[in-house]
């Protein structure tokens, strides 16, 4: 088989309406197949040296206003036993742009809350250094300070701020289903996730004026292409940045 036979068939899938991670995957296996084949000698060239992968799309994230975020917040009921937690939880989710695997771990120990800081461990194990707001570092306080305190903790769990009822930190779906509970309490119909505060949070970061390279080192962004996504997302910052930067909008 030859590299225009495997075009060829690429061109035939892709005339199925076959979607572009689906053809992305056919090919992945066939080059697979081929880098066997060569590995046992029975083939001398590979013909998928050259056949490219289609280009796949970068789903833009749904992204929360801030009255949106506060509605969101407001629906917690601070007469429950884990509302001033949950509420504790939500403004750091925003305020720090965390994943919520890094907010699920955060530690007692790793909070500077008098200087404006926390130190959150993401992937890789890389630690970075999160400025915080006022408003989430008062609810901290807050829940650790009164509520906190009356959960019996259980052994290898004392240095988790955020705990459960069994004295144990919180799970990923914990997180995600108290998320869900707010949004539907608040009438928001967008596909809202823990994720979805550290998309708004950057976005908004964005729209401010932050730096792309100040909103990757706050997100731990390993590429800053990662963290480009973003500028996609708010149309005016990227006919400002034109604006100012480019010869052509400068006359």
């Amino acid at each position: 088989m030859d590299l225009k036979t495997l075009q060829s068939f690429i061109k035939y899938i892709a005339g199925f309406g076959l979607a572009a991670s689906s053809q992305a995957r056919a090919i992945s296996g066939i080059k697979g197949f081929y880098k066997y084949l060569l590995s046992e000698n029975i083939v001398h060239h590979d013909p998928t040296l050259l056949l490219e992968l289609p280009k796949l799309k970068r789903a833009l994230p749904d992204v929360l206003s801030f009255e949106e975020i506060e509605h969101i917040i407001a629906q917690i009921d601070l007469s429950k036993n884990d509302g001033h937690r949950n509420k504790a939880i939500l403004e750091t989710l925003y305020s720090c742009g965390l994943r919520v695997s890094e907010a699920i771990n955060l530690k007692i120990s790793c909070l500077y809350l008098n200087e404006g800081f926390i130190r959150v461990t993401g992937k890789g194990d890389k630690e970075r250094l999160i400025p915080i707001g006022d408003s989430a570092v008062r609810y901290i306080n807050y829940y650790k300070d009164y509520y906190r305190k009356e959960i019996k903790i259980s052994s290898g769990y004392e240095d988790f701020l955020f705990l459960n009822n069994r004295g144990k930190n919180l799970s990923r779906v914990m997180i995600f289903l108290i998320i869900k509970d707010l949004t539907q309490k608040a009438g928001i119909k967008k596909n809202i996730s823990p994720h979805t505060f550290r998309h708004s949070f950057a976005t908004h970061l964005i729209e401010g004026g932050a730096s792309l390279r100040a909103v990757q080192e706050m997100l731990g962004h390993e590429s800053i292409t990662t963290t480009e996504i973003y500028t996609h997302l708010d149309k005016h910052f990227l006919r400002s940045t034109l604006q100012e930067f480019h010869p052509a909008f400068q006359k």
